[in-house]
C-alpha cells in the first residue's frame, strides 16, 4: 500500500517517529504522478525541485526540533486559481498563461505554516466557469473511475488528483458546487464552508459573494484537519467573518441520535437519476439507523436557484474580469491603439464560456435591464436564503443528493448548455445562501460514484462534518478507482 493511502493519523505517527521522512512522502507523490497523471491529467503546472526542497527542509527541522503537526510534510494539490508565490497561477486560462504571483494566498500560508507540501497546480475550468473541466484553456482531466467521463468542475482537477492518489489532498473553491460537484463524481469528499468561514485573499475572483475554498480529501476526518488549518479571520479578506473556529476534529464522535434531518422534495424528484436517487434513499435509512429522524420538507424557491446564479455570478464577474485587459498582468495581443489592444487581449485570451459569461453579465448590469434582471435576481436570492432560514428553525441538516447524475461522458453536454448548467442543481441554492455543505461518497451508481450532500447552518460546519462522519464510518467503503491495473 502507498504510504499516501495510510490514513492521516498513522502517517502523522510515522513521521513522529521518524519511521518514515517528509522526503518519502513527496517520493511517493512524485512517484504516482509519473505513473498515473499522463492519463489522469489533473496537473497543470508541477513544482517537484520545490517540492524536494520543502521536504529537505522540513527533515532538517524535525531532526532538529522533534515536533510535527498534524499535516507536516503530506504532499497537496493546489486549484489553479488560488495565488502561489513564485509558482504559475493561471486559472486554466490563456489570459494568464504566464503569470506567476510575488504573494501567497492566506490558505497556501495557513497549509505552508501547517507544513504540508505543495506538489502542483490543478486543472480547472477556466476562471472557474464549468461543471466538467472541459473549458479548461490548456487540456481535460479525466476521472479516475472512468478515463471516458469528466472529472466535474470547475475544481475537477483537485478532486481527480485525490481520487488518483497523486496528492494527500487538495484545495478548490465553490462558486455554484465547485467542490462538491467533482468530489461526488471522482468518489472522494468536499467541503465547501460558509462563506466568510475561510479567507479568499489570493483567490483570483469569479463571483466575489459566492466564491468559498474549501478542502478536497479522502474522508471526513482528513476535511476536518484541513478545514481547522484554513478555517479563521483573514483581516485581508473583508468578507472573512469573525467568528470562532470550533475544533472540528473534537466533534466527530459518531454519534446523531436526536439529530432532525429535513430532505427537500425539491431535490429528490424530478431530473435526479433512479440510481443516484436509490443510494441517497439507502443513505438516509442508515442515518435513521443511527438514529436520527428524517422528514420531507420543501424548499419552494430553489427552483429558481440556477436562473437566479446564472445572472448573479456572471454579473460579478464581469465586473472582477474587467481588470484582465493586457495591461498590468497576463498576456498583451498588439493593436493599433489602446481600445484595439484591449479588444484583441480580451477575444483571444478568455475561452468561450468565459466570453459567455462576461456578456451574460454585462447584459443584466446594463441600463434598462438592472431592474429586471439583476435587482430581480437579487429578491429571489433573499427568498431562497429565507427558505433555508425557516427549515434549520426546526431541523439541524439538510440532506440529499449531491450531483442529480452520476458523472457525464467528455463532450456528451459541450453543446447542450441547460443541461451542463443543471448538473448543479442541488448546490447551487448552498451558495445563494452562504452555507457550509459536504459531499461524501454513497455508493455507486453504473459502477460510478454517488455523492451525499449535507447542508448545514451558517458557521455550522461542525454538525455536517459529524453527519457525514457518522455515515462514512457505519458503511463500507465505495473502494477506490482502477487505473488500467496501475497499482495505488
Amino acid at each position: 500500500m502507498s504510504l499516501l493511502q495510510k490514513q492521516l493519523k498513522e502517517i502523522h505517527n510515522l513521521i513522529k517517529k521518524r519511521d518514515i521522512s517528509a522526503r518519502d512522502l513527496v517520493q511517493e507523490s512524485i512517484a504516482r504522478i509519473e505513473e498515473v497523471d499522463q492519463k489522469v491529467q489533473a496537473f497543470l503546472t508541477l513544482d517537484v525541485e520545490g517540492a524536494k526542497k520543502k521536504a529537505e527542509k522540513l527533515d532538517e527541522w524535525l531532526k532538529e526540533s522533534g515536533s510535527t503537526k498534524l499535516l507536516t510534510a503530506l504532499p497537496m494539490g493546489i486549484k489553479d486559481n488560488i495565488c502561489t508565490e513564485g509558482v504559475r497561477t493561471t486559472c486554466a486560462s490563456k489570459q494568464l498563461a504566464n503569470y506567476q504571483p510575488i504573494y501567497d494566498g492566506t490558505v497556501v500560508k495557513k497549509l505552508n505554516q501547517a507544513q504540508a507540501i505543495m506538489m502542483g497546480k490543478l486543472n480547472m475550468d477556466e476562471f472557474a466557469m464549468g461543471s466538467s473541466t472541459e473549458n479548461s484553456s490548456f487540456h481535460l482531466t479525466y476521472n479516475p473511475w472512468d478515463l471516458k467521463r469528466v472529472p466535474g468542475g470547475s475544481s475537477g482537477g483537485s478532486a481527480a488528483a485525490v481520487a488518483a492518489g497523486e496528492v494527500y489532498f487538495a484545495l478548490g473553491s465553490d462558486t455554484g458546487g465547485s467542490i462538491r460537484q467533482p468530489a461526488a463524481y471522482c468518489g472522494v469528499v468536499g467541503l465547501k464552508p460558509t462563506y466568510g468561514r475561510v479567507s479568499r485573499y489570493g483567490l483570483v475572483a469569479y463571483a466575489s459573494s459566492l466564491d468559498q475554498i474549501g478542502p478536497i480529501t479522502k474522508n471526513v476526518e482528513d476535511a476536518a484537519y484541513v478545514l481547522q488549518a484554513i478555517a479563521g479571520y483573514d483581516p485581508q479578506d473583508s468578507t472573512s467573518a469573525q467568528v470562532e473556529v470550533p475544533d472540528y476534529v473534537r466533534g466527530l464522535t459518531g454519534d446523531i441520535r436526536g439529530l432532525k434531518i429535513a430532505v427537500p422534495k425539491e431535490m429528490m424528484g424530478e431530473g435526479i437519476e433512479e440510481g443516484v436517487r436509490a443510494q441517497v434513499q439507502a443513505a438516509l435509512k442508515q442515518l435513521e439507523k443511527l438514529g436520527a429522524m428524517v422528514e420531507e420538507v420543501s424548499l419552494p424557491h430553489v427552483e429558481y436557484a440556477i436562473a437566479t446564479y446564472y445572472l448573479l455570478s456572471p454579473a460579478e464577474a464581469s465586473s472582477n474580469l474587467a481588470r484582465f485587459d493586457g495591461v498590468r498582468y497576463g498576456v498583451r495581443e498588439q493593436g493599433q491603439n489602446l481600445l484595439e489592444m484591449y479588444e484583441e487581449t480580451r477575444s483571444k485570451g478568455f475561452g468561450p464560456e468565459v466570453k459567455r459569461r462576461i456578456m451574460l453579465g454585462t447584459y443584466a448590469l446594463s441600463s434598462g435591464y438592472y431592474d429586471a434582471y439583476y435587482l430581480k435576481a437579487q429578491k429571489v436570492r433573499t427568498l431562497i436564503r429565507q427558505d433555508f432560514e425557516q427549515i434549520f428553525a426546526d431541523y439541524d441538516v439538510i440532506v440529499g443528493p449531491t450531483t442529480p447524475t452520476v458523472a457525464f461522458e467528455i463532450g456528451s453536454q459541450v453543446d447542450d448548455l441547460l443541461t451542463l448548467y443543471a448538473n448543479d442543481v442541488c448546490t447551487i441554492p448552498v451558495n445563494l445562501a452562504g452555507l457550509p455543505a459536504i459531499s461524501v461518497p454513497c455508493g455507486r451508481s453504473e459502477g460510478l460514484p454517488v455523492g451525499l450532500q449535507v447542508i448545514g447552518k451558517a458557521f455550522d460546519e461542525e454538525t455536517i462534518l459529524r453527519v457525514a462522519h457518522a455515515y462514512e464510518e457505519s458503511t463500507e467503503s465505495i473502494g477506490t478507482p482502477d487505473l488500467g491495473g496501475v497499482s495505488q
